[in-house]
């Protein structure tokens, strides 16, 4: 196998091979840990050699039941040691990954299958298992489904060669001529298809190859170590790996810095495996954030007293801080005695050794990363989009401007449109939608990603979002409102959950409004909740300017969730289909014609 080795700084990569740089990274680990998840109560680890030589039996696994280079095979598990695995083996093979979310229903699954072209599935068990197995069985040209657990009742797949983990992989011997395989790969290949999220329609193929992904892993090599964070870190991984950011940032970044990935139990688990780990970087979507954000102050106000008082002290002078405000000499002796009784206190509850938040996948709202900034949590926000792999930009540990998404990355050129559109350029776009040229010519143009987002750049070459093209509401005034930006200060109110903006060419602003569960508890009646909630609503108002404030409001029948459809499995809203389950409630808000 040809040996090539990836180091930060470089701009531009002429070999890329994403196996290749995994097993430099296995000749280097040895026996040193790579991955740990937990079973039965208990952190299992596996070494760099352990998984080098899983992927080298499921590569073979694979060649015997016919996946042959250029063959698309489906992933959709939990994250997991057999999901990178998967990954890697598909990959050595000059095989082409199709992630998928577990949270996907039977049809969203049979769509991937048959819209890739997937001629083998690789997945866990449960119920799980059970939907994938029921695709499968409709999708005319897959041949092998393989099972990561052994525990599963499969439903009849007809003639799809079922195999499990422990009776095929465990056994197989070694693929002999997987270093061949893996040299005859180009940078240009195409080694993974990820579906976009959905939040418009049916999502769409993007073809990411191996020069797209290792320009994102060299460019965030590159920032990292700006910050003094070179090698050997611990990686919380809690986003899918169906996700192009997890599978970029979460799973190959760690291959190429010599980092352990610590597999996340699930988001309820998230408080505590933060102790248990103590990680030194996490990539999360915003949402995540905002959910640790409401723990930590529902936590607080339970506390009450001194206890909150402080706690809220420490807060305000953290935001003074930030804001290049100086402190005055009282305020400077409290804020360091805070930072040992308040600050140090909950670095601890994070696990006591993150070096940094690292959030993208959607907008952070500025509220909640000065929250986290003030308590002395460095927080970096970036932006991207599965069709440059995904990172375009993000905030330098050396200067955080949290209410942007930073300058460009290396390697990555943007600029704006005359309408505001972003564009981007650089190795790390896309090759294309799959089986989509039209909207592959539409949204690459002369070398140019036109992103669909909106936004503008200070003199420091930061970027800001100021919204998404398509959601963008234009009022009966003519004014353009982002709504976005009013859904954050909803939000960060205790009372609201969530919040859904409309009033596209109507006079004002109406909003879907969540409300947070203790919320629904404590009112004693509906009168009483809307009563609560609008409270919450003119607080938000009051920081927001006259065409952004919402007139009136409906409070949703339930949250926005993934099993109901209102959400994404990337945590997006999807506007099209809150705005049509309450579109006659929201009309009514209005005055009739």
């Amino acid at each position: 196998m040809k040996s090539t080795s990836w180091s930060p700084g470089t701009h531009y990569v002429d070999e890329a091979n994403l196996a290749a740089a995994f097993f430099d990274g296995a000749a280097r680990g040895g026996d040193a840990p790579l991955f740990y998840e937990k079973r039965e109560q208990i952190w299992q680890c596996y070494s760099w050699n352990e998984v080098a030589d899983a992927v080298r039996r499921l590569a073979r696994v694979l060649v015997d039941a016919g996946v042959s280079a250029g063959d698309r095979v489906m992933i959709s598990a939990e994250n997991r040691p057999e999901w990178a695995v998967a990954d890697l083996a598909i990959m050595a093979i000059g095989g082409i990954v199709v992630p998928a979310y577990v949270t996907n229903t039977e049809d969203d699954h049979f769509f991937i299958m048959d819209h890739s072209g997937a001629t083998a599935a690789i997945t866990s068990g449960g119920l799980l298992g059970a939907r994938i197995a029921l695709a499968a069985s409709r999708k005319s040209g897959l041949h092998t489904l393989i099972l990561m657990d052994d525990d599963v009742a499969v439903p009849s797949v007809g003639s799809i060669n079922v195999r499990f983990w422990s009776d095929t992989v465990e056994t197989a011997e070694p693929l002999s001529d997987l270093d061949k395989r893996i040299a005859a790969q180009k940078s240009d290949d195409v080694c993974c298809f990820i579906y976009t999220s959905g939040t418009g329609g049916r999502p769409k193929g993007v073809m990411l190859t191996h020069r797209s992904i290792q320009a994102n892993i060299t460019a965030a090599l590159e920032l990292l170590e700006e910050g003094g964070v070179s090698g050997e870190q611990r990686f919380l991984s809690l986003l899918p790996l169906s996700h192009s950011y997890e599978h970029t940032a979460g799973m190959h970044l760690p291959f190429q810095s010599n980092s352990e990935v610590w597999f996340c139990e699930s988001t309820e688990q998230i408080a505590a495996n933060l102790i248990e780990v103590s990680p030194t970087l996490m990539t999360a979507v915003p949402r995540l954030y905002e959910v640790l954000h409401d723990r930590i102050m529902r936590g607080v106000r339970s506390k009450g007293g001194i206890s909150e008082k402080l706690f809220m002290l420490t807060v305000r002078l953290g935001r003074k801080r930030i804001a290049g405000r100086h402190l005055l000499p009282h305020e400077m002796i409290f804020d360091l005695i805070l930072e040992r009784l308040v600050r140090a206190n909950v670095r601890q509850r994070l696990g006591g050794e993150l070096r940094y938040f690292i959030s993208g996948g959607a907008a952070l709202s500025p509220e909640i990363g000065n929250f986290f900034m003030a308590l002395g949590i460095k927080l970096l926000q970036g932006y991207g989009q599965t069709e440059a792999s995904p990172l375009i930009s993000a905030n330098r540990p050396g200067k955080i401007k949290i209410e942007t998404v930073g300058p460009p990355v290396a390697g990555i050129e943007v600029k704006i449109a005359e309408d505001k559109e972003i564009l981007v350029r650089g190795d790390a776009l896309m090759k294309g939608y799959w089986r989509d040229d039209a909207s592959t010519r539409a949204t690459i143009r002369n070398g140019w990603l036109y992103t669909g987002d909106l936004g503008s750049v200070d003199s420091d070459g930061y970027l800001t979002i100021t919204g998404r093209k398509k959601d963008i509401i234009v009022n009966s005034g003519g004014d353009n409102i982002a709504p976005g930006r009013v859904e954050a200060l909803l939000t960060i109110e205790p009372e609201i959950e969530q919040a859904m903006v409309d009033g596209d060419q109507r006079p004002w602003l109406s909003a879907v409004i969540v409300p947070a569960d203790d919320i629904r508890h404590l009112a004693t009646s509906p009168d009483t909740l809307q009563t609560m909630i609008a409270d919450a609503v003119e607080r938000a108002n009051s920081r927001l300017s006259q065409i952004e404030r919402v007139r009136r409001f409906i409070i949703a029948d339930e949250s926005f969730n993934i099993e109901n459809g209102q959400m994404t499995a990337t945590l997006k809203v999807r506007r099209h289909v809150v705005r049509n389950i309450y579109q006659e409630r929201l009309a009514a808000l209005y005055p009739k014609k």
